[in-house]
């Protein structure tokens, strides 16, 4: 079993992102493992306000040395994200930021979606940020174009193919985690 780390990246109203993160939780608990769900809404980190580079972990803010244990007692993380304007979420950038130590060496699976790429472009202007700070991507992606189509009454309704795309991300990213599991070792 897994302690995987499913991440809301968008903190817009009327977002998708939460019934899609729903719908990715599910799987992942379906599957065995233990999920930290975290509604970057909810967990409402103020633009980075720590003084000292993050490589230091000198946190001198509670919400900062919280998100930091958080992210370090994972194994694997997903994030569920949105596309803006060819780019991704302001608010994903800025958690990912407060870190850097706590990434290195963990894999990371992305669902998105926004219009007719479903995301992916997102996805790859994260790429850059991702390797800076020691994420390792993993190649599975789940791509959700016109995904506002499928949600209603506060939930996702995947198709068969989302859904078995998801589960090939989830045993890909449990298996990358086992992997490097050593190089999370020598943090």
């Amino acid at each position: 079993m897994a302690h995987v780390m499913i991440v809301v990246g968008s903190v817009r109203p009327g977002r998708i992102g939460l019934p899609i993160a729903e719908w990715v939780r599910s799987r992942v608990e379906g599957a065995g493992h233990d999920v930290d769900f975290v509604d970057l809404k909810e967990l409402a980190l103020p633009f980075l306000d720590e003084p000292h580079h993050p490589i230091k972990r000198d946190y001198q803010h509670a919400h900062t040395r919280a998100w930091s244990a958080r992210v370090e007692a994972t194994d694997a993380l997903i994030f569920v994200t949105p596309e803006y304007n060819h780019s991704y979420s302001p608010a994903l950038k800025n958690a990912i930021d407060y870190l850097y130590t706590e990434w290195q060496g963990r894999p990371v699976g992305f669902v998105s979606y926004g219009g007719m790429s479903g995301g992916s472009r997102g996805v790859t202007a994260l790429e850059p940020v991702l390797s800076t700070v020691g994420l390792v991507k993993i190649p599975t992606e789940v791509n959700l174009p016109g995904a506002s189509k499928q949600v209603g009454d506060g939930g996702f309704a995947a198709d068969d193919r989302q859904t078995s795309s998801l589960d090939a991300l989830v045993a890909q990213l449990v298996a990358y985690g086992e992997a490097l599991r050593p190089v999370q070792a020598r943090r």
